[in-house]
């Protein structure tokens, strides 16, 4: 079997037989007028006219004086029918070819093909073609669906060739793109605005999360990557705006997981005036928005080993009460012992139980696993957390809820803080275990702090990242991303061919 660096080398020499003819093999530009689809879905509007085609060949046949190349473009595929004695003369410094000029395009190759629809006589709608012209040549034969990418490393790394080979990874990402146009739509229909904030910031907040260190040089102080977008769309707030959203990338120093990605794209959005309860039932219309659109209705998903249903109702889960009959821990009045032992039962490491926040939050973690959802999340103490508003006739919890689907919480939205002093003293008490070693604890953030003194409206705020769309397509976080991050390194092959 001929090795990747000869397949190579003899695409490489039909590459400089066309040139010497006076090929283009790379123009600029085609002269497309209509896709495969569009010709596929209604023949009988565009029978016998004349039309421009272009995609990638995946099949060539050539049976003396006729051949026929199959081309895919996004939308489909379709035949290009050529005749030797139909195909016209071709002007070589435009890229056209002969009919003997065949043999030096390769499955891979991009072509456009000119002629009229017609149907074979075996009934197959082709392109009865006049001219036929080279787009791109390519170097590298496409490895097939059960040989060159049987390695999921080489999946992951070459994906362009994954979503080519692939038709069901090829969908998936159309969706994924429109899992955010729907969310953009969705919005609007709202009456919410996108608005740009940094990626770079002086201090990171938002979420408990180990953030990214950057220099700039311009100005010689450290930056973090952001870990949420939350600060500085709620200065927004603040600033007068009162329905704000945006949808960018975070980053996150942390580990590499079926759930988790250290860059992945997320959402927030902030809605003065209103609270978690109009939140919680927006959250709901934003999930069935997205079900409907995306998914075109579908309303059972498998996801992570449950089945879940998004046409019945949402449990409501309280937070202390479901830790208490699975564990027997009074979350509001317990202790660093107790938690610890709590861990163990539930097969934990007790060691990594730094506070009791961390040993309430790993009690959680546990109980979480058997949630199949679709369910809200409420109640949550106000130790736990640090941005949200506390409930007026119980202000040990917050006004909080968090979506639970598939075993996890895909989501966060509370009723905001908007007491500069309450916020301050959170943000201390943050500090101060940061100060004791609990890395992801947050930081002060005074400037965010003095916002809140120039005063800000009662505000709703709410937050998810694309492992929602990781869930209902019930893949890992890498599977879920085009590019996911990989440890950098070359390949045998890379290294033969380039010298390298």
């Amino acid at each position: 079997m001929a090795s990747l660096k000869e397949l190579r080398d003899v695409r490489i020499n039909k590459l400089a037989k066309l040139r010497s003819l006076g090929v283009d093999p790379y123009p600029a530009k085609s002269g497309r007028t209509v896709t495969a689809k569009e010709v596929l879905s209604d023949f009988d509007a565009v029978a016998n006219k004349k039309v421009v085609v272009a995609g990638r060949i995946v099949a060539i046949r050539k049976h003396g004086a006729l051949a026929f190349i199959d081309v895919k473009d996004a939308t489909g595929k379709i035949q290009l029918y050529i005749k030797d004695a139909v195909l016209v003369a071709p002007v070589y410094k435009y890229s056209e070819l002969a009919f003997a000029d065949i043999d030096l395009l390769d499955i891979g190759d991009f072509v456009e093909g000119k002629g009229a629809v017609t149907k074979t006589k075996t009934g197959e709608v082709s392109i009865d073609l006049a001219s036929l012209r080279l787009l791109a040549k390519s170097l590298r034969p496409m490895p097939s669906k059960w040989d060159g990418l049987k390695d999921k490393e080489t999946r992951l790394r070459r994906r362009y060739l994954d979503t080519n080979i692939n038709e069901d990874v090829y969908q998936r990402f159309l969706r994924r793109a429109k899992f955010w146009e729907v969310h953009r739509d969705f919005f609007k229909k709202h009456g919410f605005l996108e608005m740009n904030i940094p990626v770079l910031e002086h201090i990171p907040g938002g979420a408990d999360a180990t953030p990214f260190v950057t220099h700039m040089n311009a100005i010689d102080q450290d930056f973090y990557l952001r870990i949420s977008q939350e600060l500085y769309l709620k200065r927004l707030i603040g600033g007068g705006y009162e329905k704000v959203y945006e949808i960018g990338p975070r980053f996150r120093n942390e580990g590499l997981s079926d759930e988790h990605l250290p860059e992945h794209m997320a959402m927030e959005f902030y809605w003065a005036y209103a609270d978690w309860q109009e939140g919680m039932k927006f959250i709901k219309d934003l999930f069935g928005y997205i079900i409907e659109n995306v998914y075109e209705g579908k309303t059972n998903f498998s996801i992570r080993g449950f089945d879940v249903d998004f046409s019945k109702d949402w449990e409501v889960i309280d937070f202390s009460e479901i830790i208490k009959s699975k564990y027997g821990v009074d979350v509001h009045k317990t202790n660093i012992d107790e938690l610890r032992a709590a861990v163990a039962t539930a097969g934990g490491n007790p060691k990594e139980v730094l506070n009791t926040n961390r040993g309430v939050d790993a009690l959680w973690k546990y109980t979480r696993k058997e949630i199949g959802g679709p369910a809200f999340l409420i109640n949550h103490p106000k130790f736990l957390s640090p941005l949200s508003k506390y409930k007026v006739d119980a202000p040990h919890i917050t006004e909080r809820f968090q979506p639970i689907i598939g075993g996890t919480e895909l989501g966060n939205g509370w009723s905001e803080i908007n007491d500069p002093l309450d916020q301050l003293a959170r943000f201390r008490e943050q500090q101060a275990m940061r100060a004791a070693g609990d890395d992801v604890a947050q930081m002060l953030d005074i400037d965010y702090v003095e916002m809140l003194e120039y005063g800000m409206p009662p505000t709703f705020g709410y937050g998810h990242s694309e492992r929602v769309f990781w869930y209902l397509e019930d893949v890992s976080a890498r599977e879920g991303v085009l590019f996911p991050q990989l440890k950098f390194e070359l390949d045998v092959n890379t290294k033969e061919i380039y010298g390298l």
